[in-house]
């Protein structure tokens, strides 16, 4: 059975334990389904179907931090296989569908400044974690490429992120903020989804909202709009983009392709070049 089909069959489970009625086709994402349901006293809700792994851990610990200031509301939880009931959004109208990118970004940034400002709880992942594992990665991923431009990307974000990694922070961070994870709300216009949440500085939230659409430019406005929402210091936020962008170009490095040119482009603006 594939893992469609083997989540799809938990989903059944989890129909009839919590006594819910299936309205809608399966939504398919990059690792979980989401089914459309209705509860029993008729509430239109979302059964969230994921496998916990690395990414998804402390998802409903999050949402329950949260509790649904402009992030989706929690209505319960099989801690166990990472299962989650949640409120209905609508799935149609996603942040990424605003024509305007800095109206966008506007709405993104206040969102974020909102869910950052909450302490982190006990027993998320740790962005000091995540910084130590780059480092360590570095010096392989670097001797892979193939690019002398390449590598010093690579050794410039590094250089960045060593300036702020000593103080990691311990705010709840979502990780993956882009426009394509808020969505438009009932009881809110718009509602943060899909947390991948970690414990740490909120400058380390910002390259998302600035890769996302980078084809329709603005890159510095945009930086100065989330940096401006969030009351951070701008050179700390560079910093911790740069560290953000090494991050995924290491991944990129560790499977043998080239880095990715909008996050390149996002380094380049980071670094005035």
């Amino acid at each position: 059975m594939t893992g469609y089909g083997r989540l799809l069959e938990r989903g059944g489970r989890f129909l009839g334990r919590w006594g819910l009625r299936q309205e809608g086709a399966p939504m398919r994402g990059q690792v979980s389904v989401v089914l459309p349901v209705v509860c029993r006293d008729g509430t239109r809700a979302a059964l969230k179907l994921q496998d916990i792994d690395g990414e998804t851990a402390g998802e409903g610990l999050a949402l329950r931090t949260w509790d649904g200031d402009g992030v989706v509301r929690l209505l319960d939880e099989d801690a166990e296989t990472g299962t989650l009931l949640l409120e209905r959004l609508d799935e149609d109208r996603p942040l990424s569908g605003v024509p305007d990118v800095m109206k966008a970004t506007e709405v993104l940034a206040g969102l974020l400044a909102r869910i950052t400002a909450a302490p982190a709880p006990a027993g998320l992942r740790r962005l000091d974690g995540i910084v130590a594992g780059m480092f360590e990665r570095l010096p392989a991923a670097s001797a892979s490429l193939a690019s002398d431009e390449d590598r010093r990307l690579l050794a410039d974000c590094a250089a960045a992120l060593r300036e702020v990694a000593g103080e990691p922070g311990d705010r709840l961070l979502h990780w993956d903020l882009h426009f394509g994870n808020v969505l438009a709300g009932g009881r809110e216009p718009w509602l943060v989804i899909d947390p991948k949440p970690l414990a740490g500085d909120p400058c380390f939230e910002l390259l998302p909202a600035l890769w996302d659409r980078f084809d329709e430019g603005a890159s510095a406005r945009r930086f100065d709009l989330l940096t401006e929402a969030l009351g951070v210091d701008r050179d700390r936020a560079r910093a911790w983009t740069l560290g953000r962008v090494l991050q995924n170009s290491l991944w990129h490095a560790a499977q043998g392709e080239e880095l990715d040119a909008g996050q390149v482009a996002v380094a380049q603006v980071m670094l005035g070049r």
